[in-house]
């Protein structure tokens, strides 16, 4: 925690451009007794790609909901703190308000309408409202961008692959027109390959649309060759933050991501003990 603490004072945090979305020491429990979440602060900066890694369980699919509005439905709500969207505070709002809002998720799991062709999947995907571009426009751009749902237009999004599922889901939140996009577990269930072709695509969507990205993401090697930024949770808590390289390069944060720290340490925790250990004994 300590070295947490030193990163949120860091030059690299203090020189970030404006930030778009602001989460300051965010509490989250569930049946209004299990604390999942605990005092969470990120920003995610105008333009940029910001990513929140760690394990499953350890508390980023929670601070989703809540930064989303999805939280009543799993009987969760926000305790403590404050969520703010381009200024404006969007904490315990109704999901189709804060959608509205410009903050569009994607969620976990490719969520289409299997029974629906993928040009229908991406009609239904259309915002309610007046709308300054043309729709079909902008299908096309996506179109272009995913060429393997272009050929599929006219096919039931069920007999889609799973790398062609996630496409039709981004195309989908793309079309509601976000300010900030939020992609929960891009990688979920794909094969390396379609995983680094996907991140390179979300990193082309970000400049074609003009779009800032939250990256909630396991794969920690993947999501910071085009993060901006980076956040590491575990067991509800920020315990690590940084720009990609600082991120990539830390001994403590290679070892628990790729796993090269035997003797059952099962967390980040575990390798900052493991490590100390080793530098007393000598």
């Amino acid at each position: 925690m300590a070295i947490a603490a030193a990163m949120l004072a860091s030059p690299a945090a203090e020189t970030c451009p404006a930030a778009m979305l602001t989460v300051e020491n965010l509490e989250v429990v569930y049946s209004r007794v299990i604390v999942a979440v605990q005092g969470i602060s990120l920003r995610v900066p105008e333009h940029s790609i910001v990513a929140v890694l760690g394990t499953n369980g350890a508390g980023k699919t929670t601070t989703v909901r809540a930064i989303s509005g999805f939280l009543p439905v799993d009987d969760a709500e926000i305790r403590k703190g404050s969520i703010y969207f381009r200024g404006q505070s969007i904490a315990k709002l109704p999901p189709y308000y804060i959608a509205q809002a410009g903050v569009v998720l994607v969620p976990e799991r490719r969520k289409i309408f299997e029974t629906l062709t993928v040009w229908d999947n991406l009609r239904l995907a259309r915002v309610r409202r007046k709308v300054s571009s043309d729709w079909h426009q902008q299908a096309e751009r996506l179109f272009s961008i995913f060429p393997a749902l272009a050929a599929r237009r006219k096919q039931l999004a069920g007999y889609l692959s799973g790398g062609e599922r996630q496409m039709l889901a981004i195309a989908q939140g793309l079309l509601c027109e976000p300010r900030l996009l939020i992609v929960d577990e891009l990688s979920l269930g794909l094969a390396p390959h379609l995983v680094h072709e996907l991140m390179k695509r979300i990193r082309q969507l970000r400049q074609e649309f003009d779009v800032s990205v939250l990256l909630i993401e396991q794969d920690a090697i993947s999501a910071l060759e085009i993060a901006d930024y980076g956040y590491i949770m575990e067991s509800g808590r920020i315990v690590f933050e940084g720009l990609p390289e600082k991120l990539r390069n830390h001994q403590d944060v290679q070892e628990f991501y790729l796993g090269s720290v035997g003797g059952g340490r099962t967390s980040y925790r575990d390798v900052k003990q493991y490590r100390r250990g080793r530098r007393w004994w000598g």
